[in-house]
């Protein structure tokens, strides 16, 4: 059976009085109190741990050997956000602090390098986080600290880490992934890759010149057509040795000629080689219909990034950011800045409709409808706002466009005023979300720890609203 918790207690010898730094204590102080006085939150986390824990504390085979508990990873995960640090800042960080070290429950014994920490933070799922916060929001229904007589609305964008997407960029990106897994492919199994050149740096040149020369004003992709159809020859080329290399590895899989370790390598080489050879042909494929052909290809098929592919290209409009890369999220949030719910889109979805989820997640939750829900212009729509008047007593959704009188003296009611007031405080929640809590871009990599890196977002974002009570 593998340890939720550690169960001994310390000693503070050392207690600081310097005020600023109590109060930086006492947060963490009020954010245990929270945790230990909600047993079911580390018994979801303990849930998912279990099997990733068993392989990580199997590696520690001395007698008597520190063991890592999932206490330690839910503490360590929530104190990286609210730090804002990476993970190797982190580990340092909290090594060097005593007050840290009690807060994560790891004491005096030794710290876990971050490359455990990220299997085991990866280990939690994006429900678990969801049902964590979830958790949260009920306690504090019960507790009367979190209202339900106003909701807001809001969404915005979570970038994700990409470098901005040109064909020529995704082209080499392609072309050096593939290179770098036919040089290990042949450092294990020579015979399988056979003697054929990686040229990297011929393929790097192409794709500087063309961005290079693209980058002059008026001059566009077109211009430099000869330069992209060398590049996609050279994609194509190494596209197709990657698909004979892969059968000759998985030849040598079943014949077991590999040793164990070079092995398991090589079941990770081929999932790898299937993986991005199928996005690289994707990249050639939209990048001779745009360039070669001249066609245009709509944002729904195009592929933004072969590191993560499920990027979406999101126009909002924003003044300073027209175009961004990543994904649509929405916050639910009450009075107190309790954020209530949140949801992650694969989509970017029509804001309307979300307005009747919204409220069945706010009834569900408190028992009850919001007196008055409120969200910015996005929302609107006259169908969904004439739904959702039958049940709620205020609706403070300025309409887009034109207005009418009777719509004029609506928007003008100091009742609707004050719900928009309120309605601007989301915007500084998800300012602080982003510019403290590090969610403007995730680093996390893939789509279900993207998933996962928002909720666990949320989660220390509510826990310091709940210490603040």
């Amino acid at each position: 059976m593998r340890r939720k918790r550690d169960t001994q207690g310390w000693i503070d010898f050392q207690p600081s009085s310097l005020k600023l730094t109590n109060e930086y204590f006492g947060r963490y102080e009020a954010i245990s109190r929270i945790l230990d006085d909600t047993p079911r939150l580390l018994d979801l986390v303990h849930g998912d741990l279990q099997k990733a824990l068993k392989s990580e504390n199997r590696r520690r085979t001395r007698k008597g050997s520190f063991r890592i508990t999932s206490e330690m990873v839910l503490r360590l995960s929530l104190c990286q956000v609210i730090e804002g640090l990476s993970l190797r800042e982190v580990v340092i960080r909290v090594d060097d602090s005593c007050y840290l070290r009690r807060f994560t429950r790891i004491h005096d014994g030794p710290m876990m390098n971050y490359t455990a920490l990220c299997r085991l933070r990866n280990a939690i799922g994006p429900e678990t986080w969801k049902k964590l916060n979830q958790a949260l929001a009920q306690r504090g229904v019960e507790r009367g600290e979190v209202s339900g007589a106003k909701l807001r609305l809001d969404t915005t964008a979570v970038e994700t880490n990409i470098h901005w997407p040109t064909d020529s960029s995704l082209l080499w990106d392609g072309y050096r992934t593939l290179g770098r897994l036919i040089r290990a492919a042949r450092d294990i199994d020579p015979q399988s890759v056979g003697d054929r050149r990686v040229h990297l740096g011929r393929a790097k040149k192409i794709a500087t010149t063309i961005a290079r020369k693209t980058r002059v004003k008026g001059r566009k992709a077109r211009d430099v057509k000869s330069l992209y159809e060398r590049l996609i020859r050279q994609v194509e080329s190494i596209c197709e040795w990657a698909a004979e290399v892969v059968p000759a590895l998985e030849q040598g899989l079943r014949s077991q000629r590999y040793g164990l370790i070079d092995h398991a390598r090589v079941e990770g080489l081929v999932v790898d080689f299937r993986r991005f050879e199928k996005l690289t042909r994707r990249v050639i494929g939209q990048s001779t219909a745009r360039v070669i052909e001249e066609r245009s290809v709509p944002n729904a098929e195009k592929l933004f990034s072969i590191f993560e592919p499920h990027t979406e290209l999101l126009k909002r409009g924003k003044a300073g950011k027209d175009i961004e890369f990543g994904h649509m999220i929405q916050i639910q949030q009450v009075d107190g800045k309790f954020i209530t719910d949140f949801e992650v889109f694969a989509e970017k979805p029509a804001e309307p409709a979300l307005l009747r989820p919204a409220l069945s997640s706010h009834e569900k939750l408190f028992g009850y409808m919001p007196d008055q829900v409120t969200a910015d212009k996005g929302y609107w729509s006259a169908d969904h706002v004439d739904e959702i008047r039958a049940d709620i007593e205020l609706v403070a959704i300025p309409k887009k466009g034109r207005r009418n009188s009777l719509e004029d003296e609506r928007e003008l009611d100091p009742l609707f005023r004050l719900a928009q007031a309120f309605r601007a405080g989301v915007e500084g929640s998800i300012s602080f979300l982003k510019r403290c809590l590090g969610l403007a871009r995730c680093m996390n990599k893939g789509w279900e720890h993207y998933r996962s890196a928002v909720g666990a977002t949320v989660v220390a974002h509510n826990l310091l609203v709940l210490a603040r009570c």
